[in-house]
């Protein structure tokens, strides 16, 4: 599927040849090998690694979710081969492998996301954030029309617009990221889940001069002194991103539209500054919304940081807005 053209859009080329084939052979024998995991939090995986006897494994999960070097002689040679063709395998020095991504299946669908500890700026995160998201968004999609235009801005490694697309016939998705090194991952992931798709690097949302029947969005909203593009939300305590990206938001919507966004916010003195902003800034004519807390208490361990001083809890929340036809 051709993008539309436009002067203001920069269309990434395909991923290169090589890294396709691998990432496709490597998702294919994954599901042939009925591959099925879920990333952990951060502080999870850092207390599972922590355990006796965690320095190295032996699985394809050892390898591809808990990012542990591995014998290569105790894994699949079709998953060593795919990673291998991708650009995905590292060789050691002591004669162990290791994979540069992490593979997760959220809502029946395998994704390639970036390996453990997400340290880099232009990681490329998957969590139980991204298993909240498609969850809100699976709720919320009625009443959308078959062949709907669908974006997922901020993409990351498409979770939230492939989670759309599979459960809208026809529908045509929009992957559009900050990140080129995202948007391969996630057409890698869209191609494999048969979603008709193109990708966009935009840098904001007001980069898009397209309007879409869905826009989903999952806004990083954390207070990130690295400022890596994943993880920092800005001001207002990580939430002026969630504010912005929700303003531009609904300027792309098409009459009947939908926007679905799922983010984090902070409490501060019992106030949700985000939907403190959200209200005095969203327009209302034409438009009706919803704010719905998905989880009171998330991330309670960075409250420890002197950035969250100020800070009661961050909650998980949801936000739909409609444009009335």
């Amino acid at each position: 599927m051709s993008p539309d053209p436009a002067a203001a859009l920069d269309v990434l080329p395909a991923p290169g040849d090589a890294q396709r084939v691998g990432a496709d052979a490597l998702l294919r024998a994954l599901d042939a090998l009925g591959y099925d995991f879920f990333a952990p939090t951060p502080a999870s995986h850092a207390r599972v690694l922590a355990r006796k006897g965690r320095e190295t494994g032996e699985t394809l999960t050892d390898l591809l979710e808990w990012s542990l070097p591995c014998r290569p002689d105790t894994l699949p040679g079709t998953v060593l081969a795919a990673l291998g063709q991708a650009g995905f395998l590292e060789h050691r020095e002591d004669g162990l492998v290791a994979a540069r991504v992490r593979v997760s299946r959220v809502f029946g669908n395998l994704f390639i996301h970036s390996r453990y500890p997400t340290r880099e700026h232009d990681a490329v995160f998957l969590g139980p954030d991204s298993h909240r998201f498609g969850d809100y968004i699976l709720r919320n999609l009625d009443g959308l029309p078959d062949g709907a235009r669908v974006l997922d801005y901020g993409a990351g490694a498409g979770v939230g617009g492939i989670t759309a697309a599979t459960h809208l016939p026809r529908a045509r998705l929009t992957l559009a990221d900050i990140n080129p090194g995202a948007l391969a991952l996630a057409s890698a992931n869209a191609a494999h889940a048969r979603i008709a798709h193109d990708c966009v690097e935009a840098q904001s949302p007001t980069d898009l001069a397209r309007s879409f029947d869905l826009v989903v969005m999952h806004p990083p909203f954390m207070i990130d002194a690295e400022h890596r593009a994943y993880r920092d939300g800005g001001d207002l305590y990580g939430g002026r991103l969630s504010v912005d990206w929700a303003l531009a938001g609904v300027r792309l919507l098409a009459p009947g539209g939908r926007l679905v966004m799922h983010t984090g916010v902070a409490i501060v003195g019992g106030r949700d500054v985000v939907r403190e902003a959200l209200a005095a800034e969203l327009p209302t004519a034409d438009y009706s919304s919803a704010y719905h807390q998905l989880d009171p208490d998330i991330f309670g361990e960075e409250l420890s940081s002197e950035a969250y001083a100020e800070v009661d809890r961050i909650a998980a929340i949801g936000l739909r807005v409609d444009r009335i036809p």
